[in-house]
Protein backbone atom coordinates (compact mmCIF):
# COMPACT_ATOMS: atom_id res chain seq x y z
CA UNK A 1 0.00 0.00 0.00
CA UNK A 2 1.11 3.55 -0.71
CA UNK A 3 0.47 6.51 1.61
CA UNK A 4 0.73 9.83 -0.30
CA UNK A 5 1.63 13.16 1.25
CA UNK A 6 -1.54 15.03 2.24
CA UNK A 7 -1.89 18.35 0.46
CA UNK A 8 -4.83 20.68 0.96
CA UNK A 9 -7.07 21.05 -2.09
CA UNK A 10 -6.50 24.03 -4.32
CA UNK A 11 -10.19 24.01 -5.09
CA UNK A 12 -11.01 24.56 -1.43
CA UNK A 13 -8.96 27.78 -1.50
CA UNK A 14 -10.62 28.90 -4.72
CA UNK A 15 -14.25 28.63 -3.64
CA UNK A 16 -14.26 28.03 0.10
CA UNK A 17 -16.09 31.30 0.82
CA UNK A 18 -19.03 30.55 -1.43
CA UNK A 19 -21.77 27.96 -1.38
CA UNK A 20 -21.98 25.56 -4.29
CA UNK A 21 -25.61 26.47 -4.79
CA UNK A 22 -24.92 30.19 -5.15
CA UNK A 23 -21.96 29.56 -7.43
CA UNK A 24 -23.97 27.24 -9.62
CA UNK A 25 -26.79 29.77 -9.86
CA UNK A 26 -24.42 32.56 -10.80
CA UNK A 27 -22.43 30.46 -13.22
CA UNK A 28 -19.27 30.99 -11.18
CA UNK A 29 -19.07 27.41 -9.95
CA UNK A 30 -18.46 25.97 -13.39
CA UNK A 31 -16.03 28.81 -14.15
CA UNK A 32 -13.94 28.19 -11.03
CA UNK A 33 -14.04 24.45 -11.60
CA UNK A 34 -12.75 25.06 -15.12
CA UNK A 35 -9.87 27.19 -13.82
CA UNK A 36 -9.02 24.48 -11.31
CA UNK A 37 -9.06 21.85 -14.04
CA UNK A 38 -6.73 23.91 -16.21
CA UNK A 39 -4.21 23.84 -13.38
CA UNK A 40 -4.68 20.06 -13.09
CA UNK A 41 -4.82 18.75 -16.69
CA UNK A 42 -5.40 15.13 -15.65
CA UNK A 43 -8.88 16.18 -14.52
CA UNK A 44 -11.40 16.53 -17.31
CA UNK A 45 -11.20 20.12 -18.55
CA UNK A 46 -14.18 20.23 -20.88
CA UNK A 47 -16.84 19.99 -18.17
CA UNK A 48 -17.52 19.49 -14.50
CA UNK A 49 -18.46 15.84 -13.89
CA UNK A 50 -21.76 15.53 -12.04
CA UNK A 51 -21.89 12.09 -10.41
CA UNK A 52 -24.52 9.48 -11.07
CA UNK A 53 -26.47 8.59 -7.92
CA UNK A 54 -26.99 4.87 -7.30
CA UNK A 55 -29.13 4.05 -4.23
CA UNK A 56 -29.02 0.63 -2.57
CA UNK A 57 -31.41 -0.31 0.24
CA UNK A 58 -30.86 -2.70 3.13
CA UNK A 59 -31.52 -6.22 1.81
CA UNK A 60 -31.44 -7.98 5.17
CA UNK A 61 -27.91 -9.27 4.59
CA UNK A 62 -26.02 -6.15 3.60
CA UNK A 63 -27.00 -2.89 5.30
CA UNK A 64 -26.24 -0.80 2.21
CA UNK A 65 -27.07 2.85 2.85
CA UNK A 66 -29.53 5.71 2.80
CA UNK A 67 -26.73 7.58 1.02
CA UNK A 68 -26.42 6.92 -2.72
CA UNK A 69 -23.22 5.52 -4.17
CA UNK A 70 -21.69 8.16 -6.44
CA UNK A 71 -20.19 7.35 -9.83
CA UNK A 72 -18.10 10.03 -11.54
CA UNK A 73 -17.67 8.98 -15.16
CA UNK A 74 -14.30 9.97 -16.66
CA UNK A 75 -13.45 12.41 -13.89
CA UNK A 76 -9.79 11.98 -14.84
CA UNK A 77 -8.20 11.79 -18.27
CA UNK A 78 -7.53 8.10 -18.81
CA UNK A 79 -4.44 8.82 -20.92
CA UNK A 80 -2.74 10.91 -18.21
CA UNK A 81 0.83 9.95 -17.41
CA UNK A 82 1.02 8.01 -14.12
CA UNK A 83 -2.71 8.27 -13.54
CA UNK A 84 -2.48 6.33 -10.27
CA UNK A 85 -0.28 9.04 -8.74
CA UNK A 86 -2.54 11.77 -10.11
CA UNK A 87 -5.58 10.20 -8.47
CA UNK A 88 -3.73 9.60 -5.19
CA UNK A 89 -2.65 13.22 -5.06
CA UNK A 90 -6.12 14.55 -5.82
CA UNK A 91 -7.66 12.35 -3.14
CA UNK A 92 -4.97 13.43 -0.65
CA UNK A 93 -5.49 17.12 -1.46
CA UNK A 94 -9.06 16.63 -0.31
CA UNK A 95 -8.15 14.62 2.81
CA UNK A 96 -9.02 11.20 1.41
CA UNK A 97 -5.91 9.31 2.46
CA UNK A 98 -4.69 5.96 3.85
CA UNK A 99 -4.53 5.03 0.18
CA UNK A 100 -3.53 1.84 -1.60
CA UNK A 101 -3.27 0.47 -5.14
CA UNK A 102 -4.74 -2.89 -6.08
CA UNK A 103 -7.85 -4.45 -7.55
CA UNK A 104 -11.28 -5.10 -6.01
CA UNK A 105 -12.12 -8.28 -4.10
CA UNK A 106 -14.22 -10.82 -6.01
CA UNK A 107 -16.38 -11.56 -2.94
CA UNK A 108 -19.12 -9.24 -1.70
CA UNK A 109 -18.00 -7.10 1.21
CA UNK A 110 -18.59 -3.75 2.85
CA UNK A 111 -17.03 -1.40 5.38
CA UNK A 112 -18.83 -0.23 8.52
CA UNK A 113 -16.14 2.16 9.76
CA UNK A 114 -15.58 4.36 6.72
CA UNK A 115 -16.74 5.49 3.30
CA UNK A 116 -14.43 4.54 0.42
CA UNK A 117 -13.32 6.20 -2.82
CA UNK A 118 -12.05 4.04 -5.67
CA UNK A 119 -10.34 5.69 -8.64
CA UNK A 120 -9.74 3.47 -11.64
CA UNK A 121 -6.26 4.18 -12.96
CA UNK A 122 -5.93 1.32 -15.42
CA UNK A 123 -8.11 -1.18 -17.28
CA UNK A 124 -11.81 -1.84 -16.82
CA UNK A 125 -14.11 -4.01 -14.74
CA UNK A 126 -17.67 -5.03 -14.02
CA UNK A 127 -18.53 -4.44 -10.38
CA UNK A 128 -21.55 -5.80 -8.54
CA UNK A 129 -22.86 -3.10 -6.23
CA UNK A 130 -25.45 -3.47 -3.48
CA UNK A 131 -25.36 -7.24 -3.07
CA UNK A 132 -27.47 -9.93 -4.72
CA UNK A 133 -30.35 -7.54 -5.36
CA UNK A 134 -28.08 -4.73 -6.53
CA UNK A 135 -26.77 -4.06 -10.02
CA UNK A 136 -23.72 -4.52 -12.21
CA UNK A 137 -21.81 -1.39 -13.20
CA UNK A 138 -19.02 -1.06 -15.75
CA UNK A 139 -16.05 1.10 -14.75
CA UNK A 140 -13.09 2.24 -16.84
CA UNK A 141 -9.81 4.10 -16.37
CA UNK A 142 -10.58 7.65 -15.28
CA UNK A 143 -13.79 6.75 -13.41
CA UNK A 144 -14.21 7.33 -9.67
CA UNK A 145 -16.79 5.69 -7.43
CA UNK A 146 -17.50 6.78 -3.87
CA UNK A 147 -18.99 3.94 -1.86
CA UNK A 148 -20.93 4.87 1.28
CA UNK A 149 -20.26 2.88 4.40
CA UNK A 150 -22.39 -0.27 4.41
CA UNK A 151 -22.75 -0.68 0.64
CA UNK A 152 -21.74 -4.12 -0.63
CA UNK A 153 -19.39 -4.34 -3.59
CA UNK A 154 -17.35 -6.94 -5.45
CA UNK A 155 -15.62 -7.52 -8.76
CA UNK A 156 -17.48 -9.70 -11.26
CA UNK A 157 -14.85 -9.60 -13.99
CA UNK A 158 -12.08 -7.32 -15.18
CA UNK A 159 -9.33 -6.79 -17.69
CA UNK A 160 -5.98 -8.27 -16.64
CA UNK A 161 -4.52 -4.83 -16.02
CA UNK A 162 -7.40 -3.49 -13.92
CA UNK A 163 -6.22 -1.33 -11.02
CA UNK A 164 -7.75 1.14 -8.59
CA UNK A 165 -6.56 3.63 -6.01
CA UNK A 166 -8.51 3.31 -2.78
CA UNK A 167 -8.71 6.05 -0.15
CA UNK A 168 -10.73 7.03 2.90
CA UNK A 169 -11.94 10.36 4.33
CA UNK A 170 -9.51 11.67 6.95
CA UNK A 171 -7.49 8.48 6.49
CA UNK A 172 -9.99 6.38 8.43
CA UNK A 173 -9.16 2.75 9.08
CA UNK A 174 -11.39 0.26 7.32
CA UNK A 175 -12.88 -3.02 8.45
CA UNK A 176 -13.93 -5.86 6.14
CA UNK A 177 -17.39 -7.38 6.60
CA UNK A 178 -19.03 -9.97 4.36
CA UNK A 179 -22.69 -10.06 5.35
CA UNK A 180 -22.28 -12.93 7.77
CA UNK A 181 -24.53 -13.70 10.77
CA UNK A 182 -23.47 -11.81 13.86
CA UNK A 183 -22.05 -8.74 12.09
CA UNK A 184 -25.17 -6.76 12.81
CA UNK A 185 -26.36 -4.79 14.76
CA UNK A 186 -22.83 -3.68 15.70
CA UNK A 187 -22.08 -2.83 12.06
CA UNK A 188 -25.31 -0.82 11.86
CA UNK A 189 -24.26 1.19 14.91
CA UNK A 190 -20.89 1.96 13.31
CA UNK A 191 -22.59 3.06 10.10
CA UNK A 192 -25.09 5.32 11.88
CA UNK A 193 -22.30 7.05 13.82
CA UNK A 194 -20.13 7.81 10.78
CA UNK A 195 -20.21 11.48 9.69
CA UNK A 196 -20.50 12.75 6.15
CA UNK A 197 -16.99 13.67 4.90
CA UNK A 198 -15.90 17.29 4.86
CA UNK A 199 -14.70 17.02 1.25
CA UNK A 200 -15.66 15.51 -2.05
CA UNK A 201 -12.60 13.38 -2.99
CA UNK A 202 -12.30 15.10 -6.38
CA UNK A 203 -13.72 18.61 -5.95
CA UNK A 204 -13.18 19.37 -2.27
CA UNK A 205 -15.55 21.06 0.21
CA UNK A 206 -17.77 22.57 -2.49
CA UNK A 207 -18.06 19.35 -4.49
CA UNK A 208 -21.36 17.58 -5.11
CA UNK A 209 -20.86 14.79 -2.56
CA UNK A 210 -21.73 16.97 0.42
CA UNK A 211 -24.89 18.42 -1.09
CA UNK A 212 -26.14 15.03 -2.32
CA UNK A 213 -25.40 13.10 0.85
CA UNK A 214 -26.77 15.77 3.20
CA UNK A 215 -29.97 15.78 1.16
CA UNK A 216 -30.32 12.02 1.61
CA UNK A 217 -29.20 11.72 5.24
Amino acid sequence: MTAPVAIRGILAKTISDCSRESLTTSGLFSHDIALHMQAHPAVKQQEFVEPEELPFKDDGIFPNSVLPLLLYRQAFTAEAEDLASVIEQRFAENDWTNSWRNGVYSFAHYHSTTHEALGVYRGSATLRLGGEHGKNVEVHAGDVIVIPTGVAHRKVESSEDFGVVGAYPDGREWDLLRGRPGERPHADQNIAALPIPDNDPIYGPEGPLLQIWKRNR
